[in-house]
């Protein structure tokens, strides 16, 4: 599975110019399965997520996670991070798991975030998202798992 992390101040999606999905500060995971993930997988990447430390401390040291802030997780997937730009100028996605395979494991990890953090928002898996976001750090952390 591939995910992009964002420390956020605030960020939201709209789809067809409705918000479906917003948090206050915490992370916005773009997510992408790939044909060979599983929902073990899936659990795997959330762990990680969930106890990342990517939050300043009083010091201001990145030393708590999204749990210890009380911060919001917005779920977006996005199967572009499987791109493969290796050769020509238009990008494939066949890295990207298909897209029934896809939207279950999204289901199964938003299911195991929502058991596991109290404030999960998502997107809509398939649809035109416009993501909004205030990207605080900057901080943007590219994260795999594999079983």
């Amino acid at each position: 599975m591939i995910s992009l992390l964002q420390r956020v101040s605030e960020a939201r999606v709209d789809i067809d110019g409705q918000t479906v999905g917003a948090i206050g500060p915490g992370l916005l995971l773009l997510l992408c399965a790939e044909p060979e993930d599983t929902e073990a997988v899936g659990e795997k990447l959330l762990a990680k997520v969930l106890k990342l430390r990517i939050f300043g401390d009083d010091a201001g040291k990145m030393n708590r996670s999204v749990q210890d802030i009380g911060g919001g997780l917005l779920v977006v997937s996005q199967f572009t991070l499987a791109a493969d730009t290796k050769s020509g100028n238009r990008p494939g996605f066949t890295g990207a798991a298909p897209p029934a395979l896809g939207e279950a494991l999204y289901e199964a990890f938003v299911k195991a975030a929502r058991a596991h953090h109290p404030l999960v928002q998502t997107g809509r898996f398939g649809a035109d998202m416009k993501v909004h976001l205030v990207n605080d750090g900057p901080v943007t952390i590219p994260l795999r798992m594999t079983a």
